[in-house]
């Protein structure tokens, strides 16, 4: 039932005026409009939206007659870009829920999933075709009044998380809904409903499904946006970080520090990338590789780094530039664990040295990498490293040249990695 709600929390000066004039000039060419969605629950909530929606009765190509710059985007759920100024108003026609019963077009996939969601629909319609409650609240900018119709207002007072709908079906038409809820639960503090937690187990196995690219993009949101260790810990809970990740339970420690690490630095206003994280949830698989290939005979084309990743790309597809950067970090550690003068140059000389040595500092943190190491190259940062280097505790091998003989094998670069008190590498992982 349509509750019109004139008494709320909203301060209306958070409101994006270029948003209001978008809603305006939909209004003023005959089609009815509001904001929707997380701007509205957000505003609630006492919160500065990132970005602001509208939900409105004209199709995109309607949109695109009113507006002069617009882009549509989107094939399973067309949406049209008008941009007005320097921002970006997403709008989006009011949909109804999918059935397959509406015309020749096949909207489910075999095991319930929506594959196109284009179906339009009224303003009440389009509510009960929204996921969550409190993602269903309509704001008119010009009345000052909510449209609620799926008591989201009530879950926003009580912070709760609840689906609209029976929730397994709701998880079914679209899996990825899972993630969102934990993000959501994450990010606005937010209980999950009962009914809501209990369909998670049972449809969990539906993330295999999604495609490793779309994946990704949950990856970002639900780890990028200042409050990754809490989704980490929701995730945690209800079993979902091995469908993701193949991390094993010791690996947890470097993967919660490199997300309390993360959040840090969005407080602080610092660049993250996605990179750091995956090297940080990838690493015990890769010391595992690493492992399995020093005891195997060295083939050139065998690189741990490579391998894993590849293996990933499979669950979360992982952009290219992203991959160089985790190989540069992991390649980097045995580098810095040597400190002979010409690796300490290469190492302070590399584009990826600040990353590395951020990961460096988590792995002591873990008890993965000794202390000193870790307190050295802080050191190292400031002071001058080559009095810091004579200041190491003597004893160290020192590397000879020697003639090569026609039956002396050519020691690799990861036995003097070994030698020199590093873990025993892989010659292409020694020789970042």
């Amino acid at each position: 039932m349509l509750q019109r709600i004139t008494e709320h929390d909203i301060d209306r000066t958070r409101v994006s005026e270029k948003a209001v004039d978008v809603i305006d000039k939909l209004r003023r060419a005959g089609f009815d409009a509001y904001l929707v969605g997380g701007c509205v629950r957000d505003l609630l909530l006492g919160k500065v939206p990132k970005d602001f929606d509208v939900a409105t009765a004209a199709t995109p190509e309607d949109v695109r007659k009113v507006f002069p710059r617009v882009r549509l985007v989107g094939r399973r759920f067309r949406i049209v870009h008008v941009r007005v100024g320097r921002e970006i108003i997403e709008v989006s026609t009011f949909r109804r829920a999918v059935t397959d019963g509406d015309d020749h077009m096949p909207h489910l996939s075999d095991d319930g999933m929506i594959i196109r969601d284009n179906l339009y629909g009224t303003i009440d319609q389009d509510a009960f075709r929204r996921d969550f409650t409190v993602n269903a609240l309509y704001y008119d900018p010009s009345t000052d009044v909510v449209l609620d119709y799926c008591e989201g207002m009530k879950d926003i007072a009580a912070r709760t998380l609840r689906l609209i709908g029976e929730p397994e079906t709701r998880f079914q038409e679209d899996p990825v809904r899972i993630l969102r809820a934990i993000r959501f639960a994450a990010k606005l503090d937010l209980e999950l409903h009962p009914d809501t937690e209990a369909a998670i187990a049972p449809m969990c196995e539906m993330l295999n499904a999604i495609p490793p690219a779309r994946l990704f993009d949950e990856f970002t949101k639900l780890f990028l946006t200042g409050h990754g260790e809490r989704a980490f810990e929701l995730l945690s809970e209800h079993d979902l970080v091995e469908i993701l990740f193949p991390l094993p339970p010791h690996g947890e420690a470097t993967a919660k520090l490199a997300l309390a690490s993360t959040d840090q630095r969005l407080k602080e206003n610092k660049p993250v990338t996605p990179g750091f994280l995956i090297a940080a949830f990838l690493w015990q698989e890769y010391l595992d590789r690493l492992e399995l290939t020093a005891t195997a005979a060295p083939r050139r084309e065998d690189d741990p780094a490579s391998t894993v990743i590849a293996a990933q790309q499979s669950t979360i597809a992982i952009p290219r530039r992203h991959g160089w950067f985790v190989r540069d970090v992991w390649h980097l550690q045995p580098l810095l664990a040597r400190r002979t003068a010409r690796d300490v140059a290469r190492a302070l000389a590399h584009r990826r040295f600040r990353a590395a040595y951020d990961f460096l500092m988590i792995r002591c943190a873990t008890g993965d990498a000794p202390q000193e190491l870790g307190d050295w190259w802080t050191n190292a940062q400031t002071e001058n490293t080559e009095a810091l280097l004579r200041e190491l505790p003597s004893g160290r091998p020192r590397r000879r040249r020697r003639r090569r003989g026609r039956n002396r094998p050519n020691r690799s670069s990861a036995d003097l990695n070994a030698a020199n008190g590093g873990p025993r590498l892989p010659r292409e992982v020694a020789q970042p």
